[in-house]
């Protein structure tokens, strides 16, 4: 099993965010992938998405801007089902 760690500091937020010039509330995000072929090539393709801005955003919650996912599907469980971002998902590699 492969279990990817993303860590976001706490910062300002920068020009095309919600507010920019406030501060956020960084955070640890996990992911799982299976430890094997098709899911090694998606964890290389989530570490070019997270290179390039795609994998989080900043979002007002209850009147502070914190870090949340993206748009990007990751799977932040290994159980549960695709309702609970978990596995089992037969279809989450080839849509990912």
């Amino acid at each position: 099993a492969l279990r990817l760690l993303f860590k976001m500091l706490s910062s300002c937020s920068k020009v095309g965010d919600p507010r920019p010039g406030q501060p956020y509330k960084g955070g640890n995000f996990y992911a799982f992938l299976p430890d094997n072929r098709e899911g090694q090539k998606t964890a290389m393709l989530l570490k070019k998405a997270f290179a390039a801005g795609l994998t989080f955003q900043i979002k007002s919650c209850n009147g502070e801007e914190r870090v949340t996912w993206g748009l990007i599907p990751h799977k932040t469980s290994w159980d549960g089902g695709k309702a609970r971002n978990g596995y089992p998902d037969a279809h989450y590699l080839s849509e990912v």
